[in-house]
């Protein structure tokens, strides 16, 4: 058990346990499916941890240029890059740390093909078959007038020299949705299909959650893989790495009562440190805190940050909030680190790894030189 009193605050932690439960379950994936699994920098970029990951991955992708380069230079391979927009400044440097690119449109494709073909990068096409389990649609890529990937109708006749179709559809879905997923891309794309050497299925795929069926996403991919016998399957999951791997550690440094609210003003910003809580929204689970009955104390949590809105709740606890008490975010770890900000110039919570022999690595701390350096 982690002593998160002995922890600095604020700061990421991830525990390598609960990480190896994962990378168990992604591996039986691999193994059992035969499909490839990479990870996706965009969840998780914290490198340190790269040596474990890749031990128990087929690589990684990258969607830009700064990922690229580091899942080139702390990866030790190439990346599979997609980005909704290359352009004459970065296409150089993704081309030299890529060995697949993924493009978002049929011009950006025509704009960058020889550059590609000519330095043997295998290229894809991002295509939207119009069909996406997710509605919120921050988060949809396949809402009307989507700027992400190319409809049937768009492509035509598949071009010369793209080897791979990409599809990104799903966010933190269920093997059901795959399925559906793959059966609109065989009704738009059926005739494509035969023509390329690899079908990058995108993120999405949800396969450490407690209530996922790996058995029906081993099933699915090994009967799509019976029709479609010549084609590498590719699986980039973000999330599955590190769902519920670690935390955000903060403490409480004042308590605010104003028209009947608590507030317990933390040492941590949801703007700044966990941004997707106000973006999608969805509310945070906090160790020993629990959803407020009837009749209970109510907690709101309040940020460090100016922003008027840096704020979420409520929760209730067994006990009276005291300035100095640590408050424990769980599952901080995917899209929280990567989506970090400065804003406020407010601290930047340190990263940690807790080992799975009970040590605690303090892997990076940041300060004024990190704030800035970005501002210069």
């Amino acid at each position: 058990m982690i002593d998160f009193q002995k922890l600095p605050s604020p700061s990421y932690v991830l525990d390598e346990k609960l990480l190896d439960e994962n990378l168990a379950v992604i591996d039986r994936v691999r193994k059992e499916s035969g499909a490839e699994i990479i990870v996706a920098l965009k969840a998780c970029a914290m490198w340190s941890i790269f040596p474990e990951l890749a031990r128990h991955s087929d690589g990684a992708t990258a969607s830009s240029a700064a990922e690229a380069r580091l899942v080139l230079e702390e990866y030790g391979e190439k990346a599979h890059t997609y980005a909704p927009v290359y352009t004459d400044h970065n296409i150089g440097e993704i081309m030299d740390c890529s060995s697949h690119i993924t493009f978002n449109s049929l011009s950006q494709y025509h704009r960058f093909e020889k550059q590609a073909h000519k330095r043997g990068i295998s290229c894809g096409l991002r295509i939207n078959p119009r069909y996406s389990p997710v509605e919120t649609d921050l988060y949809n890529p396949c809402v009307e007038g989507s700027r992400l990937g190319v409809t049937k109708e768009e492509l035509g006749e598949l071009p010369e020299g793209i080897e791979g179709l990409h599809f990104h559809v799903l966010c933190e879905s269920r093997p059901c949705h795959l399925r559906l997923a793959l059966e609109a891309v065989e009704k738009h794309f059926g005739k494509e299909l035969e023509h390329i050497k690899w079908l990058n299925m995108g993120g999405g795929h949800l396969m450490t959650h407690a209530d996922y069926d790996c058995d029906e996403l081993i099933s699915i991919l090994r009967e799509f893989k019976a029709r479609h016998p010549h084609l590498r399957l590719i699986l980039e999951p973000g999330s599955a790495f590190t769902w519920r791997t670690g935390y955000l550690v903060s403490t409480i440094e004042d308590i605010v009562l104003n028209g009947g609210v608590r507030t317990a003003m933390l040492d941590v910003s949801f703007a700044c440190h966990m941004p997707d809580c106000l973006e999608m929204p969805y509310k945070p689970a906090i160790i020993g805190a629990h959803e407020p009955e009837d009749g209970e104390v109510k907690w709101r949590m309040g940020g460090t940050s100016c922003l008027a809105g840096d704020f979420y709740g409520d929760w209730s606890f067994d006990h009276e909030l005291k300035v100095g008490e640590r408050i424990i975010f769980e599952d901080m770890i995917h899209y929280t680190m990567v989506k970090t900000t400065m804003f406020n110039g407010v601290q930047h919570p340190s990263i940690v790894i807790a080992r799975r022999d009970g040590r605690i690595d303090v892997v990076r701390r940041f300060g004024y030189e990190d704030y800035k350096n970005r501002m210069s």
